[in-house]
């Protein structure tokens, strides 16, 4: 049976990508943490399906929960980095970011005792406008990235970028694996089904459907992701646009109960592992080539 990459971006609610022309990043501290109980939350499900998970988490939050991250570690799951202030990096200056992730990733080694060796960047922020970043990611010893979406949406994604995970060389020659987060081609168009707000406003069914053919149809594993706040409905309210709202809220009272569906009808397991258990293409020149493409939600 093939597995699939469970993943889950350690963020809080105030910190989401959709609320960041709402919620500046100098009021964080105003906003009371709920990203810890949920996390534990998290943790307790995958521990009644015996499943192990990544974990990339901010650097912001594991400098204020330092407990969490060595818990997490001490549970068995692996500890990858999220950045440091979810910042989308095309937002970013090249010393910007290396700066803010070499923080992160010291913090959370030092927390979890054992190196960091993935990442995912904020909003999936490496596009075709910040495809630098990988080359820093591979200078700071990560052996594998999550953040190219092979999408098209209005905040993140590269069209036509590969499906599966491949071994790329970045611009200045470095070897870096990239596990795009999964999409499912219908039509000629791709659908991303990848988790997150995906997996609240589709229908289960389609979710479950579109796994078992990657995983039967297409012999390659998927990579799902959620955050914490997302098995959390009581979070407290955010003013904003209505398609923010949309992509925040929806089903969010549904999310837990979907997830134990999930786990009980898929095997999941670290994307470290996964990616040791799949073929990985060796891919050179661009990340991209031209496909059909749907837009994200």
């Amino acid at each position: 049976m093939i597995r699939n990459a469970l993943t889950v971006d350690v963020e809080d609610y105030f910190q989401v990508g959709a609320f960041s022309t709402h919620i500046h990043r100098a009021d964080w501290d105003r906003f009371p943490l709920r990203v810890e109980h949920n996390t534990h939350r998290l943790l307790d499900i995958f521990s009644e399906f015996n499943v192990k998970a990544t974990f990339f988490v901010l650097g912001w939050i594991a400098e204020r929960c330092p407990r969490l991250v060595k818990e997490i570690a001490e549970r068995g799951h692996e500890i990858a980095c999220h950045g440091y202030a979810h910042q989308e990096i095309y937002t970013q200056t090249c010393r910007e970011f290396r700066a803010e992730t070499i923080r992160a990733k010291a913090c959370l080694e030092d927390q979890a005792q054992r190196p960091v060796v993935g990442y995912r960047a904020a909003s999936y922020s490496i596009t075709a406008r910040s495809l630098w970043a990988l080359d820093v990611l591979a200078e700071l010893e990560f052996s594998y990235d999550s953040s190219i979406f092979p999408i098209y949406h209005d905040r993140y994604g590269i069209p036509g970028g590969r499906r599966w995970p491949y071994a790329m060389t970045t611009p200045s020659m470095s070897r870096l694996i990239e596990f795009p987060p999964s999409t499912f081609e219908i039509f000629g168009h791709r659908l991303p089904i990848a988790g997150g707000g995906y997996f609240r406003i589709y229908p289960y069914a389609l979710t479950r459907f579109a796994i078992r053919h990657i995983n039967r149809a297409n012999h390659m594993p998927c990579n799902f992701y959620l955050h914490p706040w997302e098995i959390d409905p009581d979070q407290p309210r955010i003013p904003a646009s209505w398609r923010s709202k949309l992509r925040h809220y929806t089903n969010l009272v549904r999310c837990e109960a979907r997830l134990r569906r999930l786990l009980s009808d898929f095997a999941f397991a670290p994307a470290t592992d996964v990616l040791s258990e799949c073929t990985v293409e060796e891919v050179h020149g661009s990340v991209a080539s031209p496909k059909g493409v749907v837009a994200g939600i």
